[in-house]
């Protein structure tokens, strides 16, 4: 009889650490991409975002549930998710794909939202956004070495951007 509850004490506490544990996967939240509209203002410099031309960003924060911070580009979108203390608080970053959108502002199209991670960029080209230069977001590498190949820059993984890739 004792064997049987404490077969049932270890499983009750399974259960227990296993529901109360940091289990990133279990917790991920998938946001879509939310409409970028034209009184949007950029959360890092305050520009209005559709007014210039360029990928776009959005960040959603751990915290904040739904909340979404968006960027009028790229740059200023890694500008504050480098920051160590934004780093860790980030939930998702989506950016635009820009082998499927052209590079004008008035083109902007919130379907072509990608997973800011799994994407390749394309820093140093001749192509500027809102605050001059701005890594150009793709979601295959092939797309991203054709546009180097077209206006300049390095090819570069989500994992390999950091402050110097930004100037």
């Amino acid at each position: 009889m004792f064997a049987i509850f404490k077969t049932l004490g270890a499983i009750f506490c399974l259960i227990v650490i296993s529901a109360c544990s940091d289990n990133s996967a279990q917790q991920a939240v998938i946001h879509k991409a939310v409409a970028m509209e034209s009184s949007d203002e950029c959360h890092l410099c305050g520009m209005l975002i559709t007014n210039f031309d360029g990928p776009k960003g959005e960040v959603f924060r751990k915290e904040q549930g739904d909340k979404v911070f968006k960027f009028c580009s790229t740059r200023d979108m890694f500008s504050y998710y480098l920051d160590p203390e934004n780093t860790r608080n980030v939930s998702q970053i989506l950016v635009h794909d820009m082998s499927k959108m052209p590079w004008g502002s008035d083109s902007i199209d919130d379907k072509y939202f990608i997973d800011a991670k799994t994407a390749w960029y394309v820093t140093g080209s001749e192509k500027t956004g809102a605050m001059g230069k701005t890594l150009a977001s793709f979601s295959l590498q092939t797309d991203a070495q054709a546009f180097a190949d077209e206006f300049g820059g390095k090819v570069l993984s989500f994992k390999d951007v950091n402050q110097d890739s930004l100037w």
